[in-house]
Formats: structure tokens, C-alpha cells, sequence
């Protein structure tokens, strides 16, 4: 109807092909359309008989009834749903293989991109994969892209054994999961390792995390549906669930053995985070010491508090600036924000402090160090704040560097440091386009091999140095540069 080729779904009673809900939503105009009551009685009774319309997304494979407003795994008698499966998988490898070789020729006619592609005197294919967006997932599709280029964190998942969740007649078939499957037979880690894997091998287009979602809707209650999420607090869960099941383990094995024997990750680098440290907490964690110093006594309370990332917010001065060409005055940067978090601050009424010596609560004022730095530096700037009834966006440009972000100043004890180890250099960032949290859109800028990449969903494009610094980064990862003598550095 609409011409678009976004998000088809075909209709598996009489195969029209329409548009998703998140594009136009006619597939689900189709379906209401169908549902007009008919005014012969005869007629009418026999349309009782029909009370589901499926229809399978032609991306993802998945089966979808609108009536039960539900994925389903049912299948006929004949397997006909699996055999609509398999056709729709030929005509994508076959279009896929014919859109490599157009790619090929254009690659070898086009100057400009043999140019941008040329690494070490030769000249290279684009070997990047997208991820298909499952209904409003674009905020994990850019959190998955933002780690999969995290070297030393992505091939620990990679190197990791296969773990087999299903034996006997279903070993090594896919599986179409529903919402309300009472299947806890799932492992966000392996499901996790399977997405990397799929990943930088150049052998599709794109891949359809379907599986990782399925799993992240099982254990993660606040991710079900398909209205957008916040990608830094997906972050924080997906963190917080592996370095959980890391610890456990899947099957009777221990992954924290794993992460022992296989990994050059030495004991001393690890910073524990709930429990016994994991490759999530030997990567991302962090030391913060926190200082409360009584304005009445003087008294002085220090806390240490372990860290996978820092939210930092956007100094109120800063607020009313929205783009990096029209601006007036000095311009936000990533070093305004890290002064905000660690300078010297006065807690406000509603924050006092429970005082030890004078036995009652009095004001005081808070600062922050960093005790523990870690390998890599995962910054997320609060661009959501609430106002009286609505979550508003703070749109202000935050300049950051591509290179050599010096965190000495921030430490506790800079004199113990070597003169390369506060050193941190971008490796991807998380951009939100759009107002709102619970709206707008995702997309990743990742560094792969001396490269800079644009993921947005399925697409996946080469872009320079000067388009990644204009960004108006959300989430920002660094990693700690590699000192020439050092073994164990990323």
C-alpha cells in the first residue's frame, strides 16, 4: 500500500504482504479490515469457525497471531509454517547473494570507496553485519554493536563452548518461542556469544537477535513488549544478568573458571561488583571512593562503591545550548561533566547526611574519586531529566575526544599511576535521536580495526572521524590505551 520495505509481514491466509506496526501499520489494518462482520447470518457463522489471522515477519521468521496479540510456535499438521520459513530464507539468500555481487561492482567501479576501504594497500570488503530491529529495538541493537567492537570483552564470549540447552529429537533445531512459554531452560550468555559469533562474518547482511531477545523478555521483565527502552538502563541489566550467570555458571560449569584459565585477565586487574568477579567486572569494573564530610563536626565518612559505568550529568549552564554551530558562549565538554561528578558538592536539604558523632542528620558536602579505574571506561551522560510531569531531553552538544582522554586528575592517588595508564581512547558511542526516552531512535558509531562504522539497525555504513565527533554521544566507551610494556592491557 505505502511502498515501504520496511518491517514486511505477510499475511498467512491469503499472502498479502504489508508494512509492520512501527512503520504504517497496514499488516494490522489488514487484520481489522478482515474482522468487518458480514451480514449474512450463514456467513457469519462460519467466519466464527476462523478466529486467529497469522502472519510471520518476513525478517525475523516469526509467527504472529493479532487476535491473541501474541507470537505463536504452533505449527500444522503438515509443518506448512516451517516451509513458509524456508521459502522466505531461500529468496533472502538468494537476493543476499545477488546484492553481494552488485555490492562487488560497485565496490571495484566506485573510487571513493575503494579508497575508504583500503587498509594496508589492499582493498577489502565491508564485512560488518547489522541487526534487524524486532519492533523498537534499535536501543538494544546499538548497545550489542557498541560491545561486539569491545575487543578483549567480545572474544571472551566468542572463545566460550557451546552450550546445547535442548536434547534428543529438538537438539540443534530453532526454536519460535512465545511470551507466556514456560520454558526457564535459557542462557542469556550463550544467546549472547551466539549474537557476537554472528557478528563481523561477513556472511549476511544482517542477523535477527530474536533468540537474545526471547531470553532478555524472560529475565528481564522490563524489556517485554515492543514500546522503546532506554539503552543505558538495557546496558546496566544485560551487564548485570551476564556477570550473574557468569558467576553461577550453566550446565555444573563455572564460566568465573572459564574466565581463569583462558583469560589474560590476572586476579589483581578484577573489581568485584556482587560477588566473585567475572570477565564483565574485570572489563567495566571500577573503584569510586566517596567522601561526606559534617559541616557541623568536620566528621569525615568514606565509602568505597564498585562501578560498571559512570552517569554523568550535563552542568545546568550548558542546558539551553542545542547545536555546535550556534552557540554562544563556551562549548560543553566530556572534561565539563567529569569535573561536575567529582568536584566538591554541598548536599541540599532533602539529601542530609546521618552524622555518627553528632548522632542526627546535618548538612555536609560529597565528593567523588576514583579509587580503581578500569579498562574500559563506559561514560553515559543523564540527557533525561524530569521535570514536574514530563521526562524532558537535554539536546546540548557534549564535545569529547577521539584520543587520549586523561583521567589522572580524577584519581585518588594520580602519584601511583603510570604515565600512559589514565590514557583512554573511543572505541563506540551510543547516540539517541529524537525528545524523548520513550521515543525517537538508536544508532551506534563502533571503531573496528582502524575503522570507523555507523550502525543503525540493519544498515550498516563506513563513516569518517569528523561525522563521529559532531554526534550528540549518549552513552560513550573508552578503552585504557595499551602501554608498550604492559601485557595485560586491552
Amino acid at each position: 500500500v505505502c511502498r515501504s520495505n520496511k518491517s514486511p509481514w505477510v499475511c498467512l491466509t491469503c499472502s498479502s504482504v504489508h508494512c509492520g506496526r512501527y512503520v504504517n501499520g497496514h499488516a494490522k489494518k489488514h487484520y481489522e479490515d478482515a474482522q468487518i462482520p458480514m451480514t449474512n447470518h450463514k456467513k457469519a457463522e462460519k467466519q466464527e469457525k476462523v478466529q486467529h489471522t497469522v502472519c510471520m515477519d518476513c525478517s525475523s521468521y516469526s509467527t504472529y497471531c493479532y487476535r491473541c496479540d501474541d507470537f505463536v510456535v504452533n505449527d500444522t499438521k503438515l509443518g506448512l509454517v516451517q516451509k513458509v520459513r524456508e521459502h522466505l530464507q531461500n529468496l533472502e539468500n538468494s537476493a543476499f547473494t545477488s546484492d553481494r555481487h552488485r555490492k562487488r561492482k560497485l565496490l571495484e567501479n566506485s573510487s571513493l570507496n575503494s579508497k575508504l576501504l583500503k587498509v594496508n594497500g589492499s582493498t577489502t570488503a565491508l564485512c560488518a553485519t547489522g541487526l534487524r530491529n524486532l519492533g523498537n529495538t534499535c536501543f538494544m541493537n546499538a548497545i550489542l554493536q557498541s560491545l561486539s567492537n569491545i575487543q578483549q570483552f567480545c572474544c571472551y564470549f566468542k572463545e566460550l563452548p557451546a552450550v546445547e540447552l535442548r536434547n534428543g529429537k529438538t537438539a540443534g533445531r530453532r526454536t519460535y518461542h512465545t511470551r507466556s512459554q514456560g520454558d526457564n531452560n535459557v542462557s542469556l550468555v550463550e544467546e549472547f556469544r551466539k549474537t557476537l559469533c554472528a557478528l563481523w562474518q561477513g556472511n549476511q547482511t544482517a542477523f535477527s537477535p530474536e533468540s537474545l531477545f526471547y531470553v532478555v523478555w524472560k529475565i528481564m521483565p522490563n524489556f517485554r513488549g515492543y514500546q522503546q527502552q532506554d539503552a543505558h538502563e538495557f546496558m546496566r541489566y544485560l551487564l548485570d544478568h551476564l556477570h550473574l550467570e557468569l558467576q553461577g555458571g550453566f550446565n555444573g560449569v563455572s564460566r568465573s573458571v572459564i574466565l581463569q584459565e583462558n583469560s589474560g585477565l590476572s586476579a589483581s586487574n578484577k573489581c568485584c561488583v556482587n560477588g566473585a568477579s567475572t570477565v564483565v567486572t574485570a572489563i567495566f569494573g571500577g573503584i569510586l571512593q566517596n567522601e561526606v564530610n559534617c559541616l557541623i563536626c568536620g566528621t569525615e565518612s568514606r565509602k568505597f562503591d564498585p562501578f560498571l559505568d559512570l552517569s554523568l550529568d550535563i552542568p545546568n549552564q550548558f542546558r539551553n545550548k542545542r547545536t555546535k554551530n550556534q552557540e554562544s558562549g563556551p562549548m560543553c565538554t566530556l572534561r565539563d561533566c567529569l569535573r561536575s561528578f567529582t568536584d566538591l558538592e554541598e548536599l541540599d536539604e532533602t539529601e542530609l547526611y546521618m552524622c555518627h558523632k553528632c548522632k542526627k542528620k546535618q548538612k555536609s558536602t560529597k565528593k567523588f574519586w576514583i579509587q580503581k579505574l578500569p579498562k574500559v571506561l563506559c561514560l553515559h551522560l543523564k540527557r533525561f531529566h524530569w521535570t514536574a510531569y514530563l521526562r524532558n531531553k537535554v539536546d546540548t552538544y557534549v564535545e569529547f575526544p577521539l584520543r587520549g582522554l586523561d583521567m589522572k586528575c580524577y584519581l585518588l592517588e594520580p602519584e601511583n599511576s603510570g604515565p600512559e595508564s589514565c590514557l583512554y581512547d573511543l572505541v563506540a558511542v551510543v547516540v539517541h535521536h529524537g525528545s524523548g526516552v520513550g521515543s525517537g531512535h538508536y544508532t551506534a558509531y563502533a571503531a573496528h580495526e582502524g575503522r570507523w562504522f555507523h550502525f543503525n539497525d540493519s544498515t550498516v555504513t563506513l563513516t569518517d572521524e569528523e561525522t563521529v565527533v559532531k554526534a550528540k554521544a549518549y552513552i560513550l566507551f573508552y578503552v585504557e590505551r595499551q602501554a608498550k610494556s604492559g601485557s595485560d592491557k586491552l
